[in-house]
């Protein structure tokens, strides 16, 4: 079965420290990996994406992650966590390039 799934229910770091929240997936085409965030009270933002070429992928507010394709993976880091990082993340995925035009199309946030 095609998949994304978050390892951990909660991620606890003390501020300052680094900061992983796991994704892996499990797709037999080519991944399109995505991030997401919902800070308290705010609606869901696009954090960052990997489609294709340089596996470690810089995105909003300090973020970043990487792809690696042998360990299915897609984990999102950051190298100092603040307070304001808490908040709910969320890992999505496609593995087609039609649902990728789809998911560009219905959702402006992602560019």
């Amino acid at each position: 079965a095609e998949s994304v799934s978050q390892l951990d229910d909660q991620v606890t770091v003390t501020e300052g420290d680094p900061l992983t929240v796991k994704c892996t997936y499990s797709f037999s085409g080519t991944p399109y990996l995505f991030w997401y965030v919902q800070y308290p009270n705010q609606g869901l933002q696009f954090l960052l994406k990997y489609i294709a070429g340089d596996n470690l992928v810089k995105g909003s507010f300090g973020f970043m992650a990487e792809f690696n394709k042998s360990q299915m993976s897609f984990h999102l880091k950051k190298p100092s966590a603040l307070g304001s990082d808490s908040a709910v993340y969320f890992c999505a995925g496609r593995d087609t390039v039609v649902g990728l035009l789809g998911e560009l199309n219905t959702n402006p946030q992602v560019q």
